[in-house]
């Protein structure tokens, strides 16, 4: 059976869904490094998803296929997480180890450059729900010890 870290290598961006203060979901990006437990993101306090955090600490992440890689736009493979968010202090011993892989995995001068900036912060989104879907019939949550392996769907009937 497959485990997340295997099945997020190919990506680099996450696609986050945060809760605004209106209430309303609110939907945008980050680039993010996965540890075999939590999803990171480094983002700024000036970004809406980041103020949607700080006020309600709980994220939706979607890690979704290129459609120009799909066999069929109905059938995109995707996993989607939903989180409790923590932030990450620069003094936390996590801080600097999480973001040397954040520069490994990225353009680190860029990485160094944000890093720089004060109003860039780490958070830490840990997977408490997920589902994982390959194509038709192929869905999965996701579960284990640690909240990132596939584990089969019972129950489901199928499409009719």
């Amino acid at each position: 059976m497959k485990t997340l870290t295997e099945l997020l290598a190919g990506f680099q961006s996450v696609v986050l869904g945060t809760l605004g203060s209106n209430g309303y979901p609110f939907s945008s990006y980050a680039p993010f490094y996965y540890d075999g437990e939590e999803v990171y993101i480094f983002i700024s306090n000036l970004a809406t998803h980041a103020k949607n955090i700080q006020s309600t600490p709980r994220a939706s992440t979607l890690f979704v296929e290129d459609e120009s890689k799909s066999e069929n736009i109905f059938a995109r493979k995707r996993i989607s997480l939903q989180c409790d968010v923590t932030s990450v202090s620069r003094e936390d011993e996590r801080f600097n180890t999480i973001m040397e892989n954040f520069k490994d995995k990225f353009d680190a001068p860029i990485v160094t450059m944000l890093m720089g900036m004060k109003d860039f912060n780490l958070y830490a989104l840990k997977p408490i729900y997920g589902e994982a879907t390959f194509g038709f019939g192929e869905a999965y949550h996701i579960g284990g010890e640690k909240m990132n392996t596939l584990v089969i769907r019972r129950g489901d009937k199928g499409h009719k």
